[in-house]
């Protein structure tokens, strides 16, 4: 080696924080700071041999800098070694590690450079290997160099030479040179890195000794302790894995001397640990099946060494599993009748909601167990679905837990991730279970029409096995890997419209519609929630805040246009801020009227004087005479809060005109009113339909106007003309729907159109007080939709008091509270000619002797 090697006098530097290269020994250094990336780079990459590349290692105490490219506190002797192997990647960053051997010291005399990487003058301090060595003749040097050979031997007696690394070790001892002998020993025992400083600083071969000796003598009675504890049984033998690699010597001491250490305190942190954790899967009350998994994941565990990634995952997995209620569930308290009260005290309307909650609470009530139910509530936002799923785990005395699924896209949210990918975690119905800490809460899963399908899976088809009465109680998560059971956790799903949940996720579940409040119920929702609610938020009391009732019923029919009331309690917070500012302004002029009177009144007279002469006649006046409390909220107080009214009457404007009539149509955020438009001009006979509409809505106009077309000489001729072959000869018509920036489709404008466009042609206008919805067929049958109560309260909100319905939908009116049926004329019909006579005023007179002359005939 040394007629092959020569160290430099101008040495590439490679930093090394808090280790130590000395002479003869090997060591792997992770290449981490920018100038030793660079060093790496320009001169050792891209070499066909590595063996003769010569670098100066150079210790760095990291404790002085906390910067690894700062060449200030660097050691000032190093040590030259060669590479031997580099090891890395270059993607997605480069990371290299080098496996550089020590062939002898040097001396930093001068830094040549310290950019792109460090670059140094040297002196060589010690003789390269194979080199010849002069001996000594010092009595100290040679009585410290067989002191030395015998307490290593020792050393390496007292480990099993059966291991080939112990054997290799015996065997290079007794060749091994009395220069090299102090630095090979002090690398394979534990110490310092001031102790490995201390010897790499002894140039001197006797001071090099004196400075070994201490570590291995300390390291052999490390081995001796170890030994007696071995006999004694408190320590495992040390594996023939562990010290079988040489590169692992270092570690087998490091765990002699800490097991050493630890014997006095007897405080063995590992061991107990896993002791502990094996006394709690044993008492958490696992099913057989979960505690066969548990235990076979705590016996890998026990075999694995805790610096292995995996070791932390096994250990998260066992906790997870520990934290989990396999057999904890909370006692229902079942109270018919107190549920009852409760739910009556928390909302105020959905009967039909509240009927199948107590239905499921007396069944739970005379059987025990029973499998959770899984309700779906489906109705406009605002309507209090969200919170009466907690008003429901209240008075089951019951944990809830909340799943937000809007905008989830992975099924692992749902089923979580396998263990075997790095950041994996349960799915979000482990979490909750978690949370909750019981297996029997009630989950609400919020938003269940707002999932959607990606490249990772679709989350709804994850939560079919969830949904599923019969398939639950043995739900497999993919972190978890074992069944748990989902049977007595009382499931309640949310949705604003059913048309974008999966047919087989509705077929799992139990469809509660959930429509918008009547405008007498929000008046009652308002009185009782809302207003105290907001009252608490404002700091208000109800001394010094009064809204009537007067004044809610404006706030609802000219403030608010929707199905819940989030919006109407935006407006009651509106009111309360200002009366905020208006209380404030109260107590602020008593405090100026008390320092006045209080200093005689002349500074402060004088100084409102000119604040209310800076101010218009009425600022001036509400200071100077400011409200007294409370402070009653009327229909003037409303406008100059809120401005002026957002919605207001436009029936009589709108369909003051021929060709307008007023559908109904059902949306998710509830029942809403449409207005439909149509005029004639001249041209080819084309039709145009504008407003957005979807392919259903097109094909019901096409549907309306070709019925008008077959039937217009046989009904209603005389006003069409009679001598008109067609109503489309040199007529072009376009069908209008405004509020064209929302979308619109669905079967349930065929009977508007067909009202419209007689009313076009017929130049008669439709009564202002009527609205209607329906479905036609081309032989004029007016066939039933959905969404009868949300249209209903729609055409009730807009002040109309006339509604036109297909018959067979009679029976969803019982659904309309009576209050509304009372305050509507519904006209029940079934065919188009029936539409014609309700939509008119006094009916539609030809269309009528028509109809006479073909009874009479029969």
């Amino acid at each position: 080696m040394a007629a092959s090697i020569t160290i430099p006098k101008r040495l590439p530097l490679l930093v090394v924080a808090d280790n130590v290269l000395l002479p003869g020994s090997s060591m792997r250094i992770p290449v981490r700071s920018l100038k030793n990336m660079n060093m790496v780079k320009s001169r050792l990459l891209g070499r066909n041999t590595l063996s003769s590349t010569v670098i100066g290692v150079i210790p760095k105490d990291p404790a002085q800098d906390r910067l690894d490219d700062d060449m200030t506190n660097m050691h000032s002797i190093g040590t030259a070694a060669v590479v031997v192997q580099i090891t890395g990647t270059n993607w997605p960053r480069p990371a290299y590690t080098l496996l550089v051997t020590g062939i002898c010291r040097f001396r930093i005399e001068s830094l040549l450079q310290e950019t792109p990487y460090p670059v140094a003058m040297v002196t060589q301090l010690d003789k390269l290997p194979g080199e010849e060595i002069e001996e000594a003749d010092n009595a100290e040097l040679l009585a410290l160099t067989e002191n030395f050979r015998e307490q290593a031997a020792k050393l390496v007696d007292m480990l099993d030479t059966s291991i080939p690394v112990v054997a290799r070790l015996k065997k290079m001892l007794d060749s091994l040179p009395s220069q090299h002998l102090p630095d090979i020993c002090s690398t394979i025992v534990k110490a310092s890195y001031a102790e490995k400083i201390q010897v790499l600083d002894a140039v001197d071969l006797t001071e090099r000794f004196k400075k070994a000796l201490p570590l291995l003598v300390r390291q052999i009675e490390g081995l001796k302790l170890l030994k007696k504890a071995r006999n004694e049984g408190k320590l495992e033998i040390v594996t023939r894995r562990e010290v079988g690699q040489p590169a692992n010597m270092r570690n087998v001491f490091r765990k002699i001397e800490r097991v050493a250490e630890d014997e006095d305190d007897d405080n063995q942190d590992d061991v107990d640990e896993v002791t502990d954790l094996e006394q709690k899967i044993k008492a958490c009350g696992m099913p057989p099946h979960a505690l066969k998994a548990a235990m076979k994941e705590l016996k890998r565990l026990k075999k694995m060494p805790q610096h292995m990634p995996e070791h932390a995952m096994i250990r998260n997995y066992l906790e997870l599993m520990l934290e989990l209620p396999w057999a904890k569930s909370s006692k229902d308290m079942l109270d018919i009748v107190q549920a009852r009260k409760d739910l009556d005290a928390d909302h105020y309307g959905l009967e039909k909601l509240k009927k199948r909650v107590l239905e499921y609470l007396a069944v739970r009530q005379i059987k025990a167990q029973l499998k959770g139910p899984i309700l779906c509530f489906v109705g406009p936002p605002g309507v209090g679905k969200t919170s009466i799923g907690r008003s429901i785990a209240n008075t089951l005395g019951r944990e809830f837990h909340r799943i937000a699924l809007g905008g989830v896209c992975d099924q692992s949210d749902i089923r979580g991730h396998r263990r075997t990918y790095i950041g994996s975690m349960p799915g979000r119905i482990i979490q909750g279970l978690k949370t909750a800490g019981t297996n029997n809460p009630v989950f609400l899963l919020d938003e269940i029409d707002k999932m959607s399908t990606s490249l990772h899976g679709d989350p709804a088809a994850a939560l079919l096995e969830v949904l599923d009465p019969e398939q639950n109680h043995s739900f497999v998560d993919h972190y978890l890997n074992v069944p748990f059971d989902l049977s007595q956790v009382l499931f309640i799903a949310t949705a604003n419209s059913m048309s974008t949940i999966p047919p087989a996720l509705i077929d799992r579940t139990e469809l509660i519609m959930v429509p918008g409040y009547t405008q007498e119920e929000k008046v009652h929702i308002a009185q009782r929630h809302l207003i105290p609610k907001q009252l608490d938020q404002h700091g208000l009391t109800a001394e010094q805040l009064v809204v009537p009732e007067d004044a809610i019923s404006i706030l609802i029919s000219k403030y608010t246009r929707e199905a819940g009331v989030r919006t109407l309690e935006r407006r009651i917070a509106a009111i309360c801020r200002a009366v905020a500012v208006k209380v404030l302004e109260t107590r602020s002029r008593k405090k100026q009227e008390k320092a006045a009177a209080s200093n005689g009144g002349k500074d402060e007279v004088i100084a409102g004087e000119d604040v209310v002469k800076s101010l218009d006649s009425q600022e001036a006046a509400a200071l100077s005479h400011p409200p007294e409390m409370p402070i009653v909220i009327d229909e003037a107080a409303v406008e100059d809060i809120l401005g002026p009214p957002m919605f207001e009457p436009e029936m009589s404007e709108r369909l003051s005109q021929a060709g307008v009539a007023v559908g109904l149509a059902w949306t998710a955020m509830g029942g809403e009113i449409m207005f439909v438009e149509a005029t004639r001009m001249e041209g080819e006979g084309k039709l145009t339909l504008t407003g957005q509409l979807g392919d259903v809505m097109k094909e019901s106009a096409n549907l309306a106007l070709n019925w008008v077309r077959a039937n217009a000489r046989k009904y209603v001729g005389q006003i069409f003309g009679e001598n008109k072959k067609d109503i489309l000869d040199k007529t072009d018509i376009h069908i209008h729907f405004p509020a064209g920036a929302v979308g619109k489709d669905g079967p349930s404008a065929g009977v508007t159109i067909i009202t419209v466009l007689v009313s076009l042609f017929s130049d008669r206008c439709v009564r202002s007080d009527t609205a209607m919805t329906g479905e036609i067929t081309l032989r004029g049958l007016v066939l039933p939709v959905g969404g009868i109560k949300e249209k209903v309260l729609a055409a009730h909100r807009a002040g109309l008091t006339r509604v036109i319905l297909p018959a067979r939908n009679e029976k969803d009116m019982h659904e309309v509270p009576n209050s509304i049926r009372k305050d509507l004329s519904i006209i029940f019909v079934s065919r188009v000619e029936d539409v014609l006579n309700a939509a008119f005023d006094g009916g539609f007179p030809l269309l009528k002797a028509h109809l006479t002359d073909i009874v009479s005939k029969l």
